[in-house]
């Protein structure tokens, strides 16, 4: 697993439930280091021990973590540049979904080697849509969730009303059905595509 992957999933936890938390897990795992090196490639069996620790030490189901990790990867402003890359993806929430199917290969010119799933938009009609996450590296399996986290906190990001739901696997792909259900129900957060002077 490219630790990138390791030291998100370890920024998500020292952010939001505190270093004390992070220390408690990395000691049980007994790795004989405390941070993941977002350069360094990991055993993808490490990956899973890690999310599967964190779950049981914060007593929340895998796929709820999961989610989490998708809505901390675009709100926290620890992580604000992903927010800013996904934001450049289109003026509303529509725009951003018919993005999707790019985000592997825009994430791939930030960093070279981070492969991620597929992701593939379907429309099944007005304002109804399916996005079809493709097998993770290593077989990892809950990258829907992370997506789904993602979407929601996305969809709140452009002001959007959405309703999400993990559909599951089916032949090695991951489902999260999304039905947009107003474009436009709150004011989204601001955004500046470019830097402001003075």
């Amino acid at each position: 697993m490219h630790g990138l992957i390791n030291r998100i999933i370890e920024r998500f936890v020292r952010d939001t439930y505190g270093r004390n938390v992070w220390a408690g897990i990395m000691q049980e795992l007994d790795l004989g280091f405390t941070e993941f090196e977002p350069m360094l490639t990991y055993e993808n069996e490490l990956t899973v021990q890690l999310l599967d620790l964190i779950a049981v030490r914060l007593d929340k189901p895998l796929p709820d973590v999961l989610e989490d990790i998708g809505t901390y990867l675009v709100s926290h402003p620890n992580v604000k540049a992903v927010r800013r890359l996904l934001r450049f993806s289109g003026e509303n929430f529509v725009e951003f979904l018919h993005s999707l199917d790019d985000l592997p290969a825009r994430t791939k010119l930030a960093v070279s080697d981070l492969i991620l799933p597929s992701l593939e938009l379907r429309e099944h009609g007005p304002n109804f849509y399916s996005v079809v996450i493709g097998a993770a590296p290593g077989g990892i399996c809950g990258f829907g969730h992370v997506v789904t986290g993602l979407l929601r906190t996305m969809a709140d990001d452009y002001g959007a009303l959405v309703y999400l739901d993990y559909k599951g696997q089916r032949d090695g792909m991951e489902i999260v059905e999304v039905r947009l259900l107003e474009t436009a129900f709150a004011e989204g957060r601001d955004f500046v595509l470019g830097a402001r002077a003075g």
